[in-house]
């Protein structure tokens, strides 16, 4: 199945600028002839109103029947002037008394108009297919005894709707105009609006694994962009120091892998360079086994270190005293301190679940790793302090201090705080970033401290209690 590609942000916003002028510009166009018609309701009320004074005052002042029997000359002389105005005079029963105009009243409005009094105009569709508005008042004439009459008045709509047909054939092609023009304008400005962005894409695109050290210039982009601007900038740094972690990890690498070839290349080539007695050969398969198994040990590291990163190592859980294993690694490095001069010391006790045999590695590790770097007559200090939800696991030793921009990479492969490549761990350079693999595998934390000759190491898991 084929998706559809993305609309840009430029079409959007076009079509949105023209969605939305489009809407406010009918609104408009609808309010305005709302209001024109209401204008035109008005105008066309106050004339009836006042031809229905006009013609009030001349029924009242009819002092006898056969005066306003003869009012037809004094209404035709009071509508001189008024073309399309219609009058209807007629009792209070329908009987029609007087008309001047053709209205074409239908007889149904007529008769509603007769007996039904309305405050706002009437409007009808007359007999000859004209529209009118018209209004209907009860008038009594000024002599005694003299029946009210109703009084009809209306003005044909002819020239409001043609004025009204004209406007809305000017209006609505206008809205349709001024829409376009909005959208255009949008698209425009969104155009313009939208050029940082292609900037950025730019610039960005121009960036390989050669040139990760340049940054975009935030103060060139508007406010809207500079945090797009800073977070590529940000991911840039984090990129780079990447691949400038791979590319040292990928040289460390081939160094640490060509000295154990090389020194099993040069043996094998000088033993079979003339003959040799068994005793020689036997040595040298002796010195071959020892860099093949630190070969794999190796080889071991970094497969366990593969399938840390992909969280494929997974602890066992099993109860582990601290305390027992700490004994017991005193044990093993017992030899090994009293030779250097060095004091190993434990203290503290507590409870952990997890895989032994990995929590022992990476405890040995960091041992191994004080010891090895603590000089003569110097200590190493082992403490295990349960907290209220965590254990931690201490090892301090005295020496050189490590410089605090080398701290936060201790635990990088093969990472070496010295030029000198002096090891930190087991003779690889992968024993810190094995024992913080193991750490968090167990849902822990490893932090590295140097200060003043003090340098620690320490682990804190979650608290398992027995």
């Amino acid at each position: 199945m084929r998706l559809s590609s993305p609309r840009s942000i430029t079409l959007r916003l076009t079509l949105f600028f023209a969605s939305v002028s489009t809407v406010v510009l009918l609104g408009l166009g609808l309010l305005v002839g709302n209001l024109v018609e209401r204008h035109f309701e008005e105008m066309d009320a106050e004339s009836l109103d006042g031809k229905m004074a006009l013609l009030r005052n001349v029924i009242e002042k009819a002092n006898s029947q056969e005066e306003f029997t003869a009012l037809s000359n004094r209404l035709v002389d009071a509508l001189v002037g008024h073309p399309g105005l219609a009058v209807v005079v007629m009792t209070s029963d329908g009987q029609p008394l007087y008309s001047h105009g053709d209205a074409g009243i239908p007889a149904s409005t007529l008769k509603k108009m007769a007996t039904v009094r309305q405050s706002q105009p009437m409007v009808w569709r007359g007999t000859n297919q004209l529209h009118y508005r018209g209004i209907a008042r009860d008038v009594v004439p000024g002599f005694h005894g003299a029946n009210p009459v109703v009084v009809i008045v209306a003005t044909d709509m002819a020239q409001h709707e043609h004025f009204m047909n004209s406007f809305r054939a000017v209006l609505w092609p206008a809205v349709g105009l001024a829409a376009l023009l909005t959208g255009l304008l949008g698209w425009g400005v969104s155009r313009r609006g939208m050029a940082p962005l292609r900037e950025i894409s730019q610039k960005a695109a121009g960036i390989t694994a050669d040139s990760l050290d340049h940054r975009l210039a935030t103060e060139a982009f508007p406010a809207e962009m500079v945090e797009v601007a800073e977070t590529l900038n940000a991911m840039l740094e984090r990129l780079q120091a990447s691949f400038h972690r791979l590319s040292d990890f990928s040289a460390d690498l081939a160094h640490e892998l060509r000295t154990p070839l090389a020194n099993l290349m040069t043996q094998t080539q000088v033993m079979l360079s003339k003959p040799r007695t068994a005793e020689d050969y036997r040595d040298t398969l002796v010195s071959n086994t020892e860099e093949l198994e630190r070969l794999s040990r190796m080889v071991s590291d970094m497969l366990f270190l593969a399938k840390a990163e992909n969280n494929l190592v997974v602890p066992s859980q099993e109860d582990i005293n601290l305390a027992d294993e700490l004994f017991s690694l005193g044990e093993f490095y017992e030899a090994l301190v009293e030779e250097k001069q060095v004091k190993l010391k434990f203290a503290g006790s507590g409870h952990v679940s997890g895989d032994r045999l990995m929590l022992r590695r990476a405890i040995n590790n960091l041992i191994s790793n004080a010891v090895r770097h603590t000089p003569a007559g110097g200590e190493v200090n082992v403490k295990v302090q349960p907290h209220a939800s965590e254990i931690s696991i201490s090892i301090q030793n005295t020496g050189e201090t490590i410089a605090p921009e080398h701290l936060t990479r201790l635990f990088d492969r093969f990472y070496r705080a010295d030029p000198s490549r002096q090891r930190f761990s087991d003779g690889a350079g992968l024993g810190l970033a094995i024992t913080q693999s193991i750490v968090h595998a167990h849902g822990g934390r490893i932090d590295a401290r140097s200060r003043d000759g003090l340098t620690e190491f320490e682990i804190v898991l979650p608290l398992c209690r027995p």
